[in-house]
Protein backbone atom coordinates (compact mmCIF):
# COMPACT_ATOMS: atom_id res chain seq x y z
CA UNK A 1 0.00 0.00 0.00
CA UNK A 2 1.08 3.61 -1.00
CA UNK A 3 1.80 5.58 1.59
CA UNK A 4 -0.39 8.37 0.25
CA UNK A 5 -3.18 5.67 0.50
CA UNK A 6 -2.44 5.36 3.98
CA UNK A 7 -3.04 8.82 4.57
CA UNK A 8 -6.06 8.85 3.11
CA UNK A 9 -7.53 6.26 5.86
CA UNK A 10 -7.23 8.94 8.24
CA UNK A 11 -10.01 11.43 7.16
CA UNK A 12 -7.89 13.98 7.09
CA UNK A 13 -8.88 15.52 3.88
CA UNK A 14 -12.52 15.04 2.64
CA UNK A 15 -12.11 16.21 -0.51
CA UNK A 16 -9.46 13.83 -1.43
CA UNK A 17 -11.89 11.18 -1.42
CA UNK A 18 -14.50 13.27 -3.43
CA UNK A 19 -11.68 13.87 -5.77
CA UNK A 20 -10.95 10.36 -6.26
CA UNK A 21 -14.20 8.76 -6.41
CA UNK A 22 -13.78 7.89 -9.92
CA UNK A 23 -11.27 4.82 -9.09
CA UNK A 24 -11.55 1.56 -8.82
CA UNK A 25 -11.38 0.03 -4.98
CA UNK A 26 -12.24 3.34 -3.26
CA UNK A 27 -16.16 2.84 -3.30
CA UNK A 28 -15.93 1.63 0.13
CA UNK A 29 -13.80 4.38 0.96
CA UNK A 30 -16.44 7.00 -0.36
CA UNK A 31 -19.53 5.26 1.30
CA UNK A 32 -17.93 5.34 4.45
CA UNK A 33 -15.91 8.62 4.33
CA UNK A 34 -18.99 10.90 2.70
CA UNK A 35 -21.34 8.96 5.50
CA UNK A 36 -19.23 10.20 8.56
CA UNK A 37 -19.00 13.62 6.80
CA UNK A 38 -22.75 13.90 5.99
CA UNK A 39 -23.84 12.94 9.75
CA UNK A 40 -21.00 15.12 10.92
CA UNK A 41 -22.34 17.43 8.79
CA UNK A 42 -26.62 17.05 9.40
CA UNK A 43 -25.18 16.50 13.64
CA UNK A 44 -23.44 20.51 13.27
CA UNK A 45 -26.80 21.74 11.09
CA UNK A 46 -28.88 19.83 13.77
CA UNK A 47 -26.94 21.44 16.94
CA UNK A 48 -26.95 24.92 15.58
CA UNK A 49 -30.85 24.57 15.19
CA UNK A 50 -31.39 23.43 18.54
CA UNK A 51 -28.86 26.08 19.84
CA UNK A 52 -30.98 28.62 17.52
CA UNK A 53 -33.98 27.20 18.73
CA UNK A 54 -33.02 27.05 22.44
CA UNK A 55 -32.05 30.61 21.71
CA UNK A 56 -35.38 32.02 20.72
CA UNK A 57 -37.54 30.10 23.00
CA UNK A 58 -35.14 31.68 25.56
CA UNK A 59 -35.42 35.04 24.37
CA UNK A 60 -39.43 34.52 23.66
CA UNK A 61 -39.60 33.67 27.50
CA UNK A 62 -38.05 36.95 28.57
CA UNK A 63 -39.57 39.09 25.91
CA UNK A 64 -43.53 37.47 27.56
CA UNK A 65 -42.67 36.17 31.17
CA UNK A 66 -40.41 38.55 32.30
CA UNK A 67 -40.67 42.42 33.29
CA UNK A 68 -38.11 44.47 31.04
CA UNK A 69 -37.38 46.38 34.30
CA UNK A 70 -35.29 45.23 37.51
CA UNK A 71 -36.78 43.93 40.61
CA UNK A 72 -38.37 46.73 42.71
CA UNK A 73 -37.83 45.89 45.93
CA UNK A 74 -33.41 45.69 44.89
CA UNK A 75 -34.16 49.40 44.11
CA UNK A 76 -35.92 50.81 47.55
CA UNK A 77 -34.18 52.44 49.72
CA UNK A 78 -34.83 52.40 53.86
CA UNK A 79 -36.58 56.15 53.22
CA UNK A 80 -38.51 55.09 50.13
CA UNK A 81 -39.24 51.70 52.44
CA UNK A 82 -40.32 54.06 54.99
CA UNK A 83 -42.27 56.49 52.70
CA UNK A 84 -44.27 54.04 51.43
CA UNK A 85 -45.29 52.23 54.62
CA UNK A 86 -46.08 54.87 57.09
CA UNK A 87 -49.26 55.89 55.59
CA UNK A 88 -51.18 52.09 55.09
CA UNK A 89 -49.51 51.29 58.65
CA UNK A 90 -50.76 54.46 60.46
CA UNK A 91 -54.26 53.89 58.65
CA UNK A 92 -54.16 50.31 59.77
CA UNK A 93 -52.88 51.28 63.02
CA UNK A 94 -56.23 53.76 63.55
CA UNK A 95 -58.51 50.78 62.19
CA UNK A 96 -57.34 48.55 65.47
CA UNK A 97 -57.81 51.40 67.45
CA UNK A 98 -61.48 51.51 66.20
CA UNK A 99 -62.13 47.83 66.32
CA UNK A 100 -60.50 48.20 70.00
CA UNK A 101 -63.21 51.00 70.96
CA UNK A 102 -65.76 48.86 69.54
CA UNK A 103 -65.03 45.49 70.94
CA UNK A 104 -65.12 47.58 74.55
CA UNK A 105 -68.18 49.04 73.78
CA UNK A 106 -69.77 45.71 72.67
CA UNK A 107 -67.98 43.51 75.68
CA UNK A 108 -71.19 44.78 77.78
CA UNK A 109 -73.35 43.60 75.50
CA UNK A 110 -75.52 40.92 76.40
CA UNK A 111 -74.64 38.60 73.84
CA UNK A 112 -71.24 38.94 75.39
CA UNK A 113 -72.06 38.46 79.04
CA UNK A 114 -74.61 35.55 78.63
CA UNK A 115 -72.54 34.11 75.59
CA UNK A 116 -68.50 34.63 76.66
CA UNK A 117 -67.11 31.84 74.48
CA UNK A 118 -67.37 34.73 71.97
CA UNK A 119 -64.63 36.39 73.40
CA UNK A 120 -62.64 33.47 72.59
CA UNK A 121 -64.03 33.96 68.47
CA UNK A 122 -62.59 37.59 68.60
CA UNK A 123 -58.94 36.96 68.24
CA UNK A 124 -59.42 33.83 65.25
CA UNK A 125 -62.14 36.03 63.21
CA UNK A 126 -59.70 39.02 63.51
CA UNK A 127 -57.03 36.56 62.42
CA UNK A 128 -58.51 36.33 59.59
CA UNK A 129 -56.81 39.05 58.28
CA UNK A 130 -53.82 37.45 58.05
CA UNK A 131 -54.69 34.10 57.58
CA UNK A 132 -56.98 35.11 54.36
CA UNK A 133 -56.85 38.42 53.53
CA UNK A 134 -52.85 39.33 54.16
CA UNK A 135 -52.40 36.06 52.15
CA UNK A 136 -54.33 36.97 49.53
CA UNK A 137 -52.56 40.56 49.76
CA UNK A 138 -49.28 38.76 49.70
CA UNK A 139 -50.01 36.51 46.69
CA UNK A 140 -51.11 38.72 44.59
CA UNK A 141 -48.65 41.39 45.43
CA UNK A 142 -46.14 38.75 44.09
CA UNK A 143 -48.26 37.94 41.15
CA UNK A 144 -48.21 41.60 40.11
CA UNK A 145 -44.20 42.31 40.77
CA UNK A 146 -43.37 39.27 38.59
CA UNK A 147 -46.14 39.76 35.65
CA UNK A 148 -48.31 37.50 36.20
CA UNK A 149 -51.12 39.96 36.06
CA UNK A 150 -50.18 42.35 33.52
CA UNK A 151 -52.60 40.62 30.95
CA UNK A 152 -56.48 41.47 31.37
CA UNK A 153 -56.81 37.98 31.19
CA UNK A 154 -54.68 36.21 33.77
CA UNK A 155 -55.53 39.43 36.41
CA UNK A 156 -59.55 38.06 35.72
CA UNK A 157 -58.26 34.43 36.62
CA UNK A 158 -56.44 35.01 39.54
CA UNK A 159 -59.36 37.85 40.90
CA UNK A 160 -62.09 35.11 40.64
CA UNK A 161 -59.68 32.11 41.46
CA UNK A 162 -58.61 33.44 44.58
CA UNK A 163 -62.28 35.25 45.55
CA UNK A 164 -63.95 32.01 45.38
CA UNK A 165 -60.41 30.34 47.15
CA UNK A 166 -60.47 32.76 50.17
CA UNK A 167 -64.90 32.28 50.62
CA UNK A 168 -64.16 28.53 50.83
CA UNK A 169 -60.89 29.62 53.93
CA UNK A 170 -63.48 31.65 55.70
CA UNK A 171 -66.72 29.18 55.71
CA UNK A 172 -64.02 26.25 56.68
CA UNK A 173 -62.37 28.25 59.31
CA UNK A 174 -65.31 30.06 60.90
CA UNK A 175 -66.60 26.75 61.42
CA UNK A 176 -63.91 25.18 62.92
CA UNK A 177 -63.48 28.26 65.28
CA UNK A 178 -66.79 28.12 66.30
CA UNK A 179 -65.93 24.85 67.46
CA UNK A 180 -62.83 25.55 68.93
CA UNK A 181 -64.53 28.31 71.50
CA UNK A 182 -67.26 25.53 72.44
CA UNK A 183 -64.36 23.47 73.33
CA UNK A 184 -62.54 26.07 75.31
CA UNK A 185 -65.76 27.36 76.63
CA UNK A 186 -67.14 23.79 77.98
CA UNK A 187 -64.20 22.26 79.20
CA UNK A 188 -63.55 24.42 81.94
CA UNK A 189 -67.26 24.94 82.78
CA UNK A 190 -68.11 21.26 81.94
CA UNK A 191 -71.77 22.41 80.63
CA UNK A 192 -72.14 22.35 76.97
CA UNK A 193 -75.01 24.78 75.71
CA UNK A 194 -76.75 23.29 72.47
CA UNK A 195 -78.11 26.84 71.79
CA UNK A 196 -74.54 28.64 72.30
CA UNK A 197 -72.93 26.54 69.92
CA UNK A 198 -75.47 27.12 67.30
CA UNK A 199 -75.20 30.53 67.66
CA UNK A 200 -71.39 30.49 67.99
CA UNK A 201 -71.81 28.56 64.91
CA UNK A 202 -73.64 30.74 62.85
CA UNK A 203 -72.20 34.15 63.64
CA UNK A 204 -68.83 32.97 63.43
CA UNK A 205 -69.53 31.50 60.10
CA UNK A 206 -71.65 34.78 58.42
CA UNK A 207 -69.09 37.16 59.84
CA UNK A 208 -65.98 35.27 58.08
CA UNK A 209 -67.73 34.81 55.52
CA UNK A 210 -68.73 38.35 54.69
CA UNK A 211 -65.66 40.17 56.12
CA UNK A 212 -63.21 38.22 53.79
CA UNK A 213 -65.97 38.98 50.52
CA UNK A 214 -65.50 42.29 50.91
CA UNK A 215 -61.92 42.39 52.30
CA UNK A 216 -61.03 40.42 49.44
CA UNK A 217 -62.86 43.06 46.88
CA UNK A 218 -60.49 45.89 48.57
CA UNK A 219 -57.12 44.27 48.43
CA UNK A 220 -57.71 43.25 44.43
CA UNK A 221 -58.65 47.43 43.69
CA UNK A 222 -55.36 47.95 46.28
CA UNK A 223 -52.73 45.91 44.44
CA UNK A 224 -54.41 47.27 41.24
CA UNK A 225 -54.10 51.02 41.74
CA UNK A 226 -50.62 50.42 43.52
CA UNK A 227 -49.46 48.61 40.63
CA UNK A 228 -50.40 51.23 38.21
CA UNK A 229 -49.25 54.30 39.91
CA UNK A 230 -45.81 52.61 40.88
CA UNK A 231 -45.94 51.41 44.42
CA UNK A 232 -45.06 48.11 45.47
CA UNK A 233 -47.89 46.46 46.68
CA UNK A 234 -45.99 44.29 49.33
CA UNK A 235 -45.40 47.94 51.15
CA UNK A 236 -49.30 49.03 50.99
CA UNK A 237 -51.80 46.13 50.58
CA UNK A 238 -51.34 43.52 54.05
CA UNK A 239 -51.41 46.97 56.16
CA UNK A 240 -54.71 48.08 53.94
CA UNK A 241 -55.71 44.96 54.47
CA UNK A 242 -55.72 45.43 58.20
CA UNK A 243 -56.75 49.08 58.96
CA UNK A 244 -60.37 47.32 57.85
CA UNK A 245 -60.09 44.11 58.59
CA UNK A 246 -60.45 44.25 62.48
CA UNK A 247 -63.08 46.99 62.45
CA UNK A 248 -65.38 45.57 59.62
CA UNK A 249 -65.06 41.91 61.66
CA UNK A 250 -65.74 43.28 64.70
CA UNK A 251 -68.71 45.01 64.00
CA UNK A 252 -70.27 42.17 61.66
CA UNK A 253 -69.99 39.75 64.91
CA UNK A 254 -71.42 42.32 67.72
CA UNK A 255 -73.61 43.93 64.71
CA UNK A 256 -74.98 40.45 63.41
CA UNK A 257 -78.16 39.33 65.59
CA UNK A 258 -80.24 35.97 64.98
CA UNK A 259 -82.51 33.65 66.31
CA UNK A 260 -82.85 30.46 67.49
CA UNK A 261 -84.66 29.29 64.15
CA UNK A 262 -82.33 31.52 62.13
CA UNK A 263 -79.06 29.93 62.91
CA UNK A 264 -79.71 26.83 62.31
CA UNK A 265 -80.32 27.77 58.59
CA UNK A 266 -77.39 30.06 58.80
CA UNK A 267 -74.93 27.41 59.02
CA UNK A 268 -76.86 25.19 56.53
CA UNK A 269 -76.54 28.60 54.05
CA UNK A 270 -73.15 29.20 54.18
CA UNK A 271 -71.92 25.35 53.90
CA UNK A 272 -74.11 24.68 51.15
CA UNK A 273 -72.26 26.98 49.44
CA UNK A 274 -68.73 25.72 49.75
CA UNK A 275 -68.84 23.46 46.92
CA UNK A 276 -69.75 26.11 44.40
CA UNK A 277 -66.39 28.27 46.02
CA UNK A 278 -64.78 24.64 45.42
CA UNK A 279 -65.57 24.42 41.94
CA UNK A 280 -64.81 27.90 40.94
CA UNK A 281 -61.14 27.89 42.70
CA UNK A 282 -60.21 24.29 41.18
CA UNK A 283 -60.74 26.14 37.75
CA UNK A 284 -57.38 27.94 38.55
CA UNK A 285 -54.15 26.33 38.58
CA UNK A 286 -52.58 29.05 40.59
CA UNK A 287 -55.54 29.01 43.59
CA UNK A 288 -55.94 25.10 42.51
CA UNK A 289 -52.87 24.18 44.67
CA UNK A 290 -53.37 26.36 47.56
CA UNK A 291 -57.07 24.67 47.50
CA UNK A 292 -55.24 21.51 48.22
CA UNK A 293 -52.24 22.10 50.42
CA UNK A 294 -53.16 25.58 51.48
CA UNK A 295 -55.47 24.67 55.04
CA UNK A 296 -52.60 23.28 57.00
CA UNK A 297 -50.84 26.72 58.37
CA UNK A 298 -54.84 28.10 57.98
CA UNK A 299 -56.02 25.72 60.55
CA UNK A 300 -52.59 25.71 62.61
CA UNK A 301 -52.95 29.84 62.88
CA UNK A 302 -56.69 29.09 63.71
CA UNK A 303 -55.75 27.55 66.45
CA UNK A 304 -53.23 29.16 67.98
CA UNK A 305 -55.33 32.51 68.32
CA UNK A 306 -58.18 30.28 69.57
CA UNK A 307 -55.11 30.27 72.33
CA UNK A 308 -55.15 33.86 73.12
CA UNK A 309 -58.69 34.44 72.59
CA UNK A 310 -58.70 31.70 75.66
CA UNK A 311 -56.49 33.92 77.69
CA UNK A 312 -58.52 36.81 76.67
CA UNK A 313 -62.02 35.57 77.70
CA UNK A 314 -60.47 34.75 81.01
CA UNK A 315 -59.11 37.67 81.09
CA UNK A 316 -61.69 41.11 80.01
CA UNK A 317 -64.22 40.07 82.68
CA UNK A 318 -61.63 40.52 85.50
CA UNK A 319 -61.31 43.76 87.14
CA UNK A 320 -57.70 43.61 87.55
CA UNK A 321 -57.21 43.28 83.78
CA UNK A 322 -59.60 46.26 82.90
CA UNK A 323 -58.53 47.71 79.51
CA UNK A 324 -57.98 44.31 77.94
CA UNK A 325 -60.82 44.83 75.56
CA UNK A 326 -59.89 48.37 74.05
CA UNK A 327 -55.59 47.24 73.81
CA UNK A 328 -55.66 43.88 72.85
CA UNK A 329 -56.68 44.54 69.15
CA UNK A 330 -54.36 47.60 68.81
CA UNK A 331 -51.23 45.40 69.93
CA UNK A 332 -51.95 42.50 68.01
CA UNK A 333 -52.89 44.30 64.84
CA UNK A 334 -49.70 46.62 65.07
CA UNK A 335 -47.22 43.17 65.38
CA UNK A 336 -49.67 41.22 62.85
CA UNK A 337 -49.18 44.33 60.32
CA UNK A 338 -45.85 44.70 60.28
CA UNK A 339 -44.86 41.17 60.13
CA UNK A 340 -46.92 40.46 57.48
CA UNK A 341 -45.42 43.57 55.24
CA UNK A 342 -41.45 41.86 56.04
CA UNK A 343 -43.13 38.35 55.15
CA UNK A 344 -44.57 38.93 52.13
CA UNK A 345 -41.33 41.44 51.03
CA UNK A 346 -38.99 38.88 51.89
CA UNK A 347 -41.14 36.67 49.35
CA UNK A 348 -41.21 38.17 46.65
CA UNK A 349 -37.62 38.93 46.91
CA UNK A 350 -36.94 35.31 46.80
CA UNK A 351 -39.52 34.78 43.91
CA UNK A 352 -37.49 37.40 41.92
CA UNK A 353 -33.93 36.85 43.06
CA UNK A 354 -33.68 33.46 44.41
CA UNK A 355 -32.85 29.79 43.36
CA UNK A 356 -36.35 27.39 42.46
CA UNK A 357 -38.14 26.37 45.81
CA UNK A 358 -37.62 23.18 47.18
CA UNK A 359 -33.49 23.22 44.61
CA UNK A 360 -30.60 22.48 46.96
CA UNK A 361 -28.80 25.81 47.41
CA UNK A 362 -25.53 25.07 46.38
CA UNK A 363 -24.59 27.84 49.32
CA UNK A 364 -27.12 26.82 52.05
CA UNK A 365 -28.54 29.59 54.02
CA UNK A 366 -27.49 29.33 57.94
CA UNK A 367 -30.23 29.89 60.58
CA UNK A 368 -29.78 33.94 60.95
CA UNK A 369 -29.02 35.79 64.23
CA UNK A 370 -30.86 38.75 65.16
CA UNK A 371 -28.13 40.96 64.32
CA UNK A 372 -28.05 39.71 60.40
CA UNK A 373 -31.82 40.08 60.31
CA UNK A 374 -31.71 43.97 61.62
CA UNK A 375 -28.22 45.32 61.20
CA UNK A 376 -27.55 43.32 57.44
CA UNK A 377 -26.67 45.41 54.06
CA UNK A 378 -29.28 43.38 52.16
CA UNK A 379 -32.83 44.91 51.45
CA UNK A 380 -34.72 42.52 53.68
CA UNK A 381 -32.68 43.69 56.80
CA UNK A 382 -33.32 47.72 56.00
CA UNK A 383 -37.14 46.95 55.78
CA UNK A 384 -36.73 45.09 58.78
CA UNK A 385 -34.90 48.01 60.42
CA UNK A 386 -37.35 51.10 58.95
CA UNK A 387 -40.55 48.49 60.08
CA UNK A 388 -39.61 47.89 64.25
CA UNK A 389 -38.49 51.70 63.69
CA UNK A 390 -41.95 52.51 63.50
CA UNK A 391 -43.09 50.27 66.33
CA UNK A 392 -42.48 53.43 69.26
CA UNK A 393 -43.87 56.37 67.53
CA UNK A 394 -47.09 54.09 66.35
CA UNK A 395 -48.06 52.98 69.81
CA UNK A 396 -47.43 56.09 71.25
CA UNK A 397 -49.94 57.99 68.41
CA UNK A 398 -52.54 55.09 69.46
CA UNK A 399 -52.33 55.25 73.03
CA UNK A 400 -52.46 59.04 72.72
CA UNK A 401 -55.72 58.02 70.73
CA UNK A 402 -57.24 55.68 72.67
CA UNK A 403 -56.79 58.47 75.85
CA UNK A 404 -58.50 61.27 74.35
CA UNK A 405 -61.49 59.77 73.67
CA UNK A 406 -61.54 57.78 76.75
CA UNK A 407 -61.19 54.20 75.37
CA UNK A 408 -61.29 51.58 77.72
CA UNK A 409 -62.57 53.65 80.93
CA UNK A 410 -58.36 54.12 81.70
CA UNK A 411 -56.50 56.75 82.89
CA UNK A 412 -52.54 56.37 80.92
CA UNK A 413 -49.42 56.78 83.44
CA UNK A 414 -45.92 56.79 82.40
CA UNK A 415 -45.14 53.40 83.78
CA UNK A 416 -48.02 51.78 82.06
CA UNK A 417 -46.82 53.43 78.77
CA UNK A 418 -42.89 52.01 79.67
CA UNK A 419 -44.05 48.16 80.09
CA UNK A 420 -46.34 48.37 77.44
CA UNK A 421 -43.88 49.83 74.97
CA UNK A 422 -41.53 47.36 76.05
CA UNK A 423 -44.00 44.31 75.45
CA UNK A 424 -44.70 45.99 72.18
CA UNK A 425 -41.10 46.51 70.66
CA UNK A 426 -40.38 42.66 72.19
CA UNK A 427 -43.53 41.56 70.29
CA UNK A 428 -42.16 43.12 66.83
CA UNK A 429 -38.57 42.02 67.65
CA UNK A 430 -39.78 38.52 67.73
CA UNK A 431 -42.44 38.36 65.04
CA UNK A 432 -39.61 40.23 62.42
CA UNK A 433 -36.74 37.72 63.32
CA UNK A 434 -39.13 34.63 63.19
CA UNK A 435 -40.60 36.12 59.42
CA UNK A 436 -36.69 35.89 58.46
CA UNK A 437 -35.96 32.24 59.12
CA UNK A 438 -39.14 30.96 58.46
CA UNK A 439 -39.79 32.20 55.04
CA UNK A 440 -36.38 31.31 53.67
CA UNK A 441 -36.85 27.84 55.71
CA UNK A 442 -40.33 27.39 53.96
CA UNK A 443 -38.79 28.61 50.31
CA UNK A 444 -36.02 25.92 50.65
CA UNK A 445 -38.31 22.97 51.94
CA UNK A 446 -40.51 23.91 48.23
CA UNK A 447 -43.51 25.44 50.19
CA UNK A 448 -44.84 28.88 49.01
CA UNK A 449 -44.26 31.68 51.45
CA UNK A 450 -46.75 33.83 50.09
CA UNK A 451 -49.56 30.73 51.10
CA UNK A 452 -47.94 29.46 54.77
CA UNK A 453 -45.70 32.54 56.76
CA UNK A 454 -48.09 35.14 57.17
CA UNK A 455 -51.14 32.84 59.14
CA UNK A 456 -48.38 31.42 61.16
CA UNK A 457 -46.58 34.95 61.97
CA UNK A 458 -49.81 36.75 62.47
CA UNK A 459 -51.07 34.27 64.89
CA UNK A 460 -47.76 34.14 67.04
CA UNK A 461 -48.25 37.82 66.98
CA UNK A 462 -51.81 37.32 68.50
CA UNK A 463 -50.77 35.19 71.34
CA UNK A 464 -47.48 37.21 72.06
CA UNK A 465 -49.78 40.31 72.26
CA UNK A 466 -52.32 38.99 74.26
CA UNK A 467 -50.26 36.93 76.52
CA UNK A 468 -48.01 40.04 76.67
CA UNK A 469 -51.12 42.61 78.02
CA UNK A 470 -51.92 39.70 80.38
CA UNK A 471 -48.35 39.57 81.63
CA UNK A 472 -47.93 43.34 82.27
CA UNK A 473 -51.19 43.50 84.60
CA UNK A 474 -50.12 40.66 86.42
CA UNK A 475 -46.77 42.47 86.69
CA UNK A 476 -48.43 45.01 87.55
CA UNK A 477 -50.39 43.44 90.27
CA UNK A 478 -47.65 42.08 91.98
CA UNK A 479 -45.49 45.69 92.13
CA UNK A 480 -48.87 46.92 94.38
CA UNK A 481 -48.83 44.08 97.02
CA UNK A 482 -45.04 44.58 97.08
CA UNK A 483 -44.90 48.01 97.90
CA UNK A 484 -48.16 47.46 100.29
CA UNK A 485 -51.15 48.24 98.67
CA UNK A 486 -53.59 46.52 100.28
CA UNK A 487 -56.60 46.12 97.10
CA UNK A 488 -55.03 46.20 93.92
CA UNK A 489 -58.20 46.40 92.14
CA UNK A 490 -58.51 49.85 92.48
CA UNK A 491 -55.30 50.76 90.19
CA UNK A 492 -56.64 49.48 86.92
CA UNK A 493 -54.07 50.63 84.48
CA UNK A 494 -53.44 53.81 86.37
CA UNK A 495 -57.18 54.33 86.82
CA UNK A 496 -58.04 54.71 90.54
CA UNK A 497 -61.59 56.08 92.21
CA UNK A 498 -59.24 57.39 94.71
CA UNK A 499 -57.01 58.98 92.44
CA UNK A 500 -54.25 58.84 90.42
CA UNK A 501 -51.30 59.92 92.59
CA UNK A 502 -50.46 56.52 93.86
CA UNK A 503 -49.52 54.94 90.43
CA UNK A 504 -48.20 57.76 89.10
CA UNK A 505 -46.11 58.23 92.28
CA UNK A 506 -45.34 54.56 90.87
Amino acid sequence: MRPEERGEYELTEVTSFTDRSGEPGDEGREIVVIDCRANAKGQREEDALLENGSQSNESDDISTDQSPEPPAPLKETSFSIGLQVVLPFLLAGFGTVAAGMVLDIVQHWTVFTEVTEVFILVPALLGLKGNLEMTLASRLSTAANIGQMDSAKDMWKMIVGNLALIQVQATVVGFLASIAAVIFGWIPEGNFRLGHAILLCASSVATAFIASLILGIIMIGVIIASRKVGINPDNVATPIAASLGDLITLSLLAGIKFNDYANPLVCAVFVALTPLWVLIARRIPSTREVLYSGWEPVIIAMAISSVGGLILDKTVSNPNFAGMAVFTPVINGVGGNLVAVQASRISTYLHMNGIPMGDPDPNPRKCPTPCTSFFGSNVNSRSARVLFLLVAPGHLVFLYTINSMQGGHTTLTSIFIAFYMAAALLQVLILLYLADWMVHWMWSRGMNPDNFSIPYLTALGDLLGTGFLALLNLIRIYICFTIGWVNPHYFQWGHSPLGQSHWQHL
